[in-house]
């Protein structure tokens, strides 16, 4: 039975989470509602929670001050937003879990699910990214952090270091400008969604690649591109066109 803590500034908010945890959800025993960062710090120390369901605003306050004040994070957390766009994808570059209002029953279940799978004791570093891409908002998205769920654990890497994604099965290679390369546990489709917008483009259904780091285009059927590292890849015939116009190069 995992024990979890509620802190929403909201009494309606409160009270609705704890019976659809209550209602819709096995294993979870809700402890204690908080309405304040002070409420919540003295809950924390005396329930020991393996989970806390986080507003992001606490009336003057935030649950990032919240997590600021506690020595030692042992907990998973969840937010419960209504953040923007950028926000949420600053969430998923973080690895942390998130809920927008009003909460959806079966993304509640999900992500208490994977909290379930994961508890491996670094969420204080996923939440020091979190803060960290939040500050640098969708405008310098080459400063980003991504945050790969390797068998060694989560590394985190800017997103301009990366040079491009292979599939492989239901797992992604990722390769860096230093190097190195990483297996993770995720598709190619779930870095497509994440990575688009920051000038990432799938060339290939194998392969999605930095547009920062083509180095050459060459003409043919598909063509292929030669990256920074020199490797070569091949553009499928299908994503031509549209790999063109991405690049603003016409007629090749």
């Amino acid at each position: 039975m995992l024990k979890a803590i509620i802190v929403d500034d909201e009494s309606k908010s409160r009270e609705s989470l704890q019976i659809l945890l209550h209602d819709f959800v096995e294993g979870v025993e809700v402890s204690s509602l908080c309405q304040d960062v002070a409420e919540a710090i003295l809950a924390i120390e005396r329930d020991k929670p393996d989970i806390v369901f986080l507003d992001i605003q606490l009336q003057r306050e935030t649950g990032f001050d919240l997590l600021t004040k506690l020595k030692d994070i042992t907990f998973e957390v969840i937010f419960t937003t209504a953040y923007s766009e950028y926000a949420i994808k600053a969430f998923r570059f973080s690895a942390i879990d998130y809920l927008l209002k009003p909460i959806d029953i079966e993304e509640l279940k999900k992500a208490v699910g994977k909290v379930e799978k994961r508890m491996n004791g670094n969420i204080a570093s996923r939440l020091t990214e979190l803060v960290q891409n939040l500050k640098v908002g969708v405008s310098s998205s080459e400063n980003y952090k991504l945050a790969l769920p390797t068998l060694e654990g989560l590394i985190f890497i800017k997103t301009n270091d990366i040079l491009y994604c292979e599939a492989s099965s239901n797992y992604t290679q990722i390769y860096t400008a230093d190097g190195k390369k990483y297996l993770v546990s995720k598709t190619l489709k779930d870095y497509e969604d994440l990575l688009s917008e920051h000038n990432f483009f799938r060339i290939h259904n194998s392969y999605l690649i930095n547009l920062n780091s083509i180095k050459k285009y060459v003409k043919g059927e598909g063509g292929y591109v030669i990256l920074n590292n020199d490797i070569s890849l091949d553009v499928s015939k299908r994503k031509k066109e549209a790999f063109l116009n991405k690049i603003g190069v016409r007629n090749a």
